[in-house]
């Protein structure tokens, strides 16, 4: 072996020891949090950095899924958070395509306004979006968390689906669907191609939805049976005291479908980030 494959392999493993710290580093306040999910209140803090526990306390996820009413509120969080990715990729994709395809007066305006709110703080409209839900007669539903959840600017999904659609040649749409109507070919022709943008739309959507607290917190106040998986961890915190393991099972029953979701659907979020930032 050669002196430059030598040091090209020395330099291989060097990246590869980096990569493994910086992972490590990364995961680990995950790790943490399942391991805290099986001490008593005592062991996380007594066990300090420490990973592995003296003996596990199952229990932990039993008193949160039951007597904390989890289970209650991860079919909220299923049913609001599939409803609010439906409709964000609908009305995302529609918006994206209409940027991408169709030339109209204050086109650049339209473009640059929605990327203006990209620097407007999330807490900036929960006001008028509750007033508004109000006069609607939405507080305390479901479908006002969903239509406020929904409702958002989600600027990035509609760029990352505009810059997607600009790839796609105008010559196959009207191959395809030649004398169909605007929404038949974008649902029979256009939005099919979009498959890896459409998977990261909805993994970005689920995640943000999921993970959600003030909306979902402001709508539920006299509804404690609609609360979602991050509101109601606020169960275990009490006026003089807050059960800490109990807390981190909650943590990582709700981290369990974000997980499986990313994992599901990380190949596509990765073709799709790809191929609209290409664009």
């Amino acid at each position: 072996m050669n002196v430059s494959a030598v040091r090209r392999r020395l330099g291989i493993w060097a990246q590869v020891a980096v990569l493994a710290v910086v992972c490590v580093v990364w995961i680990y306040p995950l790790l943490w949090i399942v391991s805290a999910s099986l001490k008593d209140s005592l062991g996380v803090f007594s066990g300090g950095l420490g990973l592995i526990p003296g003996s596990p306390h199952f229990e932990n996820y039993a008193r949160a899924w039951r007597d904390a009413d989890f289970g209650l509120y991860t079919v909220n969080s299923v049913l609001v958070t599939l409803s609010t990715v439906v409709l964000v990729v609908l009305r995302c994709a529609l918006a994206g395509y209409v940027i991408a395809r169709r030339d109209f007066i204050g086109k650049r305006v339209v473009v640059g306004v929605l990327v203006a709110t990209l620097f407007a703080p999330g807490g900036l409209t929960i006001i008028p979006v509750v007033e508004l839900s109000d006069l609607l007669g939405l507080l305390n539903s479901r479908t006002g968390i969903v239509l406020a959840l929904a409702g958002g600017g989600h600027v990035a999904a509609v760029l990352l689906y505009a810059g997607y659609f600009a790839r796609i040649p105008r010559e196959l749409e009207e191959a395809i669907m030649d004398g169909a109507g605007f929404l038949r070919t974008f649902f029979r022709v256009v939005l099919p191609l979009a498959g890896p943008v459409t998977a990261t739309v909805s993994v970005m959507t689920f995640l943000a939805a999921w993970n959600n607290f003030l909306l979902p917190l402001v709508f539920t106040f006299s509804r404690p049976d609609l609360r979602t998986l991050s509101v109601g961890m606020l169960a275990f915190r009490g006026t003089n005291s807050t059960d800490w393991s109990g807390l981190a099972a909650a943590g990582t029953i709700s981290l369990i479908p974000l997980l499986l979701v990313f994992l599901a659907l990380q190949r596509y979020f990765v073709e799709g980030v790809a191929g609209a930032v290409k664009s």
